[in-house]
């Protein structure tokens, strides 16, 4: 599977606060960014979160790793997606924080596996088939 590669945007602070679709989108969207594109790893050009960084403190960090992820299907769970989706977004963050808990190798995997970036697939998904004027053009 091919990842599409984005570079990091700056982080701004005017997260919209509605409960709308638009509000709720651009809220799970800067959370995966913070998490899984925060900057970009200098020579190897590979984009890294606090998902990564943090994962790297035993216990605690993959426990707050886990806590950030839930946060996004929370939000999913705002917009009305079904339970399916809900529990394959879940289902995602808790084989991300299962492996990630394993010393080294799991360290390894949190640079490697992107849980927040496949929840925000299913996401956008939603939103472009039902609630298409939540859409936005990147350019």
């Amino acid at each position: 599977m091919t990842e599409d590669v984005q570079r990091p945007r700056p982080m701004t602070a005017d997260l919209p606060l509605g409960r709308d679709p638009v509000s709720i989108r651009r809220r799970i969207e800067a959370m995966e960014q913070l998490l899984e594109r925060s900057f970009v790893i200098p020579g190897i050009n590979r984009p890294v979160g606090l998902d990564a960084i943090v994962g790297l403190v035993p216990v605690v960090g993959d426990i707050v790793a886990m806590g950030l992820g839930a946060y996004i299907v929370w939000e999913a769970r705002n917009l009305g997606l079904p339970k399916w989706k809900l529990l394959r977004m879940a289902g995602n963050v808790a084989f991300d924080s299962a492996v990630g808990a394993v010393p080294v190798v799991g360290d390894l995997f949190d640079f490697l596996f992107r849980s927040n970036t496949r929840n925000l697939r299913i996401v956008k998904r939603h939103l472009d088939k039902h609630h298409p004027d939540s859409r936005v053009i990147e350019g």
